[in-house]
Parts: C-alpha cells; structure tokens; sequence
C-alpha cells in the first residue's frame, strides 16, 4: 500500500500524511485561531528567552563537543527514544537512573544509563557491542535504582532488537559507523531521513489509516535534527534543508498544542484520554490496567493526535515565518517538548495520550 503522498522523500511524504490525516480526522482538529494565537505566545516566548539549537547542548547529559563520537551517542540514544511513559503514579515507583546525583526519569533516564554505561566501559555506543549484546548485557545498561521498588525500563526487548539490528545494518553496510550513513547523505536532511528509514526497520514509522499508508517517521526526523542542533548546523550537521524536516509526533507536544489552543480533542476523546490516564495509573505491576486503559498502536484517535500535531506546528511555523521570525519545525518542536517538561503541572489539565510503541 503506497504511503499517502506518494513521494520518493521521506520529509514529504511526513507532511503530507499529516495533511491527509488532518483532512480526515473526526476526533482531533487543528483550530486556525488557536494556531494564531499559539504562534504569537511561541514566538513572543521564544524570543525573550533568546532560544536557538544551543539550547540543545546546555542539557547536562547531551554531548558537550560536536565530534564523531556525539554522532554515535546520538544514534544509539535515538534508537531507543521511545516510551518512556511511566504507569506508576508514584515518582518513587517509576523507571529511575541517577548519574552525578541527580535522578533522571523519563527520555532522560536513557540519557543518564548511555552515559553511565560508558563510565563503566561499556561500549555501548560502538556497533560492533551492541549488535550482539544480550539481553541480559543490556538489562544491566538500563537497570533501574531500585529494581525491587521501581519498574523496570519499558519494552526492553524491543530495544534489544532495535540495537542489535541497527548495530548489523551499520557492521554490514557503513564500516560500524552511523557518522558514515550521515556522510552518504551529503548534506540533505531529508536525503539522511530517507537512508534511515530505509535502512533500519525500526525506524519505519508508517501505518494504515482511512485505507492510506502515512509516514510519520518521528524518531528519524528527531535523528536527524539532534545531529543538525549538537552540531548547530555546520561540519556534519550541515544540512541546507533542515528547514524540511517535521514535528516528531510523539505524546508530549500534542498536550502543549492542547494547552496553548493549536490542537483540539472532541469531547468522547477528551473524556477517553481522562479515563485511560486513570486506568493505566490504578494498574497492576504487569501492565495490565482496567479498560479502557491504553490507547493502541494504530488506533485511529492515536494516528488523528499524531498527524494533527505535525500539522498543526506546520501551520504555527507558517504563521511564524510570515511574520518574521527565523524559525523551522524543529526549533518549534523543540521548544514546545522542554516547555510541556518545564510545566508538566500548569499543563496538568489536557491529557496525554497512552501509548505503548517503538516509534515514540
């Protein structure tokens, strides 16, 4: 089944799937006045706190020096960017990594385990490692503090796979090295988009809806744009249309799109969404909440929040640029994901969708 827009680059078939999907939608919509006002409040924002990709490496845990060795970092960490929801309402229960005395949940948790792996000696960002670690060598990379309290890191048999896949696609093809696959490239974000979704199926973020196939291509994209931050567009992270590259559709931009009115959820929605956050939270230890519990992959609410997001920065991005300011959809993604950690409790209000999936 061909992707929506048809097209041979993997960008635009993003952003036209998102278009077909927001074109199609029945639960979620993209208001056009909650896109005006969300541009000016992002960009008046944006502006007084003088945000640009050097906000990328001021993250205590991202690499600090743009070399071949945050190439490698960066591929292995977006390998495993995904599902880092916790089912557990208490912090003291959830998934935990603490590095210099700080404890990381969420996405940074698998920042803080990469770089205690590495303190440690272990190779975890050398290919020729990780395409054949085990299980049990990576169940002891991404232990928890207290595995007899808090929940172990989510799908770790699924992040077993995509590493070690990744690392044989890389041993076999690029010389073990993802700075190589970068290379190939030659300076087209969307030309290094389309070699990793063609190249490492975990990365292939494409399902069916309304009889269509749509590419959302989060984890690819996101790739590509922390690559293009860490290295603030020049050398390696050079790419002359970064500009191309979409939103990644994940869980927490679409509620910051809800709290700032760019995004809109019908009301059966809104009260679904409500009632999973609930079931999941009052779940028992193996996962297995009371209905209606989480949100299933593919399902078209998932897919409806998915691609309206996309379009929505789109259109945000749009208003944007037509007023001036010297911004892409990944400076906007960026932006929105650290305001929606930075005020998780003031956004407390518009529910998150649940998700258990490899893409996001």
């Amino acid at each position: 089944m061909p992707v929506a827009s048809g097209s041979d680059n993997a960008a635009e078939r993003v952003l036209e799937s998102a278009r077909f999907i927001s074109e199609h939608s029945t639960d979620v919509s993209v208001p056009e006045s909650g896109v005006r006002q969300a541009a000016a409040q992002i960009t008046a924002r944006m502006q007084s706190s003088g945000y640009s990709t050097a906000a990328w490496k001021t993250h205590t845990l991202t690499p600090s020096t743009a070399d071949a060795s945050a190439i490698e970092w960066i591929f292995v960490v977006d390998t495993l960017n995904f599902s880092f929801w916790s089912a557990r309402a208490s912090p003291a229960e959830q998934y935990t990594v603490t590095l210099d005395g700080h404890a990381y949940r969420g996405y940074w948790s698998l920042c803080a385990a990469i770089n205690r792996a590495l303190r440690e000696s272990v190779e975890i960002t050398r290919a020729a490692y990780y395409a054949g670690a085990s299980t049990d060598q990576l169940a002891h990379v991404f232990r928890t503090d207290q595995p007899d309290l808090q929940e172990p890191i989510p799908l770790l048999d699924q992040r077993v796979h995509a590493l070690n896949e990744a690392g044989r696609v890389l041993l076999a093809k690029y010389g073990g090295k993802f700075a190589n696959v970068v290379a190939a490239a030659q300076g087209s974000a969307q030309r290094l988009v389309e070699l990793v979704v063609r190249e490492f199926a975990c990365f292939r973020d494409e399902h069916e809806f309304q009889g269509r196939r749509v590419a959302l291509y989060k984890r690819a994209q996101i790739l590509v744009a922390d690559i293009w931050a860490c290295f603030e567009g020049r050398g390696l992270g050079r790419f002359d249309d970064i500009d191309r590259i979409t939103m990644f559709a994940d869980y927490r931009v679409p509620q910051a799109l809800c709290h700032f009115g760019a995004l809109e959820y019908s009301p059966r929605l809104r009260e679904y969404l409500r009632r999973s956050e609930v079931a999941v939270r009052q779940g028992t230890r193996e996962m297995q909440p009371p209905e209606p519990g989480m949100l299933p992959a593919g399902h078209a609410w998932e897919l409806e929040i998915r691609g309206n997001s996309i379009w929505a920065v789109e259109l945000i991005r749009r208003h944007m640029r037509a007023a001036g300011a010297d911004v892409n959809a990944i400076l906007i993604d960026f932006y929105m994901w650290d305001y929606a950690k930075a005020h998780a409790e003031a956004m407390g209000a518009e529910p998150i969708h649940l998700t258990r999936s490899i893409y996001y």
